[in-house]
Formats: C-alpha cells, structure tokens, sequence
C-alpha cells in the first residue's frame, strides 16, 4: 500500500515537469517566430536604409532644376549686365571710329563758338573772321573726305567735263557692310543741325555785314556736305536696290533654268 501510495503521490511531479517542458517549448517557439520576423523585416530595412543613403550620397539628387534656374537666371543676369554696360556707355565708347567724330564734331562746334561768343575774349574782328573761316575750310575738308567715308561709308566730289560742266560722283559702301548705328545717327544730326544753327544766325545778323559775311561761308560750305550726302545716300539706295532685284532676277531665271532642266531629263531621260 505504501507502494501504490508512493506512485501516486509521484504521478503529479511528472505531470508538472511535463507542463514546464511543454510551456519551455511553446515560449522557445514564440522566440524562434519572433526571430525569424525580424529576419525577415532586415532586408527591407537594409534596402530602404542603403535606398536612403544613396539619394543623400548621390552629388545630383535634387540639383538639376537648381542647376536650370541658376543658368536661366545666370543668362538674364548676364543680357541685363550687358544691356547696362551699352547704357552707360559714352558715344566714343559705342562708335566704331571715335577719332573721326571726334574731329567730325570738333571743327563744326569750334567754329559756332568762335562765333558766338569770340568777342567775350577779344575786340579784333579780323582774328574771329580768320578763325571761324579757317575753322569751317577744315570742317568741309574733313567732312566731306573722312567722316563720311568712315562714319557712314558715303563719298562725295564734282568732276569737271570736257565741256566744262560738273558732273557730280558718288561712292558708297557695300551693303554687305552695315554701319555703326552710332556713328551714323550723329553724322546725320550733326549735319543737319550744323546747317539750321548757321541759318538761325544769319537772320539774326541779316543787318550786319561784318557777321553776315562770316554767317554766308559758313552756310555755303555747310550746304555743299548737306547736298552733296543727300544726294549720295539716294544714289546709294537707288544702287543697292538695282543690285538687290538683279541678284533676285538672276536666281530665279537660275532656278527656272534648273527646273526645266530636271523636267526635260525626266521626260526624254
């Protein structure tokens, strides 16, 4: 009895040692399932991490539309900064031959200002008569032999005939060879305005002799570069035009030529 007694008293250890190894085993797998979770949730978080450091390593990543901006602002930047410069640039800065209108400009205003205000430093008439009359002779000289070749491409002279009559010459430039937009506006200013300064003094001296006298050379040779470039200039255009419609005449008759060429090979080739 004390046998059976002793197995049955037994019997509830084994059974607790059961339900211990049972509760190991089933603790050991839940450890074993959350492992392979998380080994399985490595690759995906390696894969984002190295994703992550690449776009952050990468030199490019996120620079190519600060790269077009900045060159499309870089190249505005650079036309104002241009446009600017022009702007603050001086007449002789933007001229192609600012030794020419420097001399084209200094004669002509020598001359009005040794008019105008000559006796504000002397009383001797024949030292400003001299002076203005030499001033003006170097003014046509230069202007018409020059400045206007250089300036605007335009030449100018009067050849005598046989018969002893003048016959006016024109020389212009090629028209391949445009001028300085500069050079030219004041060229044309200066030559006018030169012309109506010089007229607006004679009525105002009309009953002056001594100031008239100087007032009429002035006009005479000022009148003689204002015509003598008007008529050049239209002798000019009258020439580039001629040559421009026969330069077109001459490529069309070429390409009607080619054409009937081509078509008369077709038919008979």
């Amino acid at each position: 009895m004390s046998e059976s007694v002793q197995k049955t008293e037994d019997i509830p250890t084994t059974t607790d040692n059961t339900n211990s190894n049972t509760d190991k085993l089933s603790t050991s797998e839940i450890t074993v399932e959350i492992e392979l979770k998380s080994d399985e949730n490595k690759p995906e978080t390696e894969m984002e991490s190295r994703a992550n450091l690449l776009s952050s390593a990468s030199p490019f990543a996120g620079v190519e539309g600060d790269i077009e901006s900045d060159s499309i602002g870089g190249t505005r930047s650079n036309s104002a900064f241009i446009d600017n410069n022009q702007n603050n640039q001086n007449i002789w800065q933007k001229s192609s031959h600012p030794v020419a209108l420097t001399f084209h400009l200094l004669f002509r205003t020598a001359a009005l200002l040794v008019y105008l205000i000559g006796t504000l430093f002397t009383d001797n008439f024949p030292f400003i008569f001299i002076s203005c009359v030499l001033l003006l002779a170097f003014d046509f000289w230069t202007v018409k032999n020059v400045t206007g070749r250089l300036l605007v491409g335009l030449r100018w002279w009067n050849e005598i005939q046989e018969d002893g009559s003048n016959m006016w010459m024109f020389e212009s430039r090629d028209p391949s060879r445009p001028v300085n937009q500069t050079d030219s506006r004041i060229f044309w200013i200066s030559l006018y305005v030169t012309f109506v300064v010089w007229a607006i003094c004679g009525i105002i001296v009309l009953f002056h002799p001594q100031w008239l006298l100087i007032v009429a050379v002035a006009l005479v040779l000022n009148f003689a570069n204002v015509l003598g470039y008007t008529q050049c200039d239209k002798d000019a255009k009258k020439k580039w035009a001629t040559g421009f419609a026969a330069r077109a005449a001459t490529g069309n008759a070429g390409l009607a030529g080619k054409l009937f060429s081509a078509s008369f090979g077709k038919i008979f080739g």
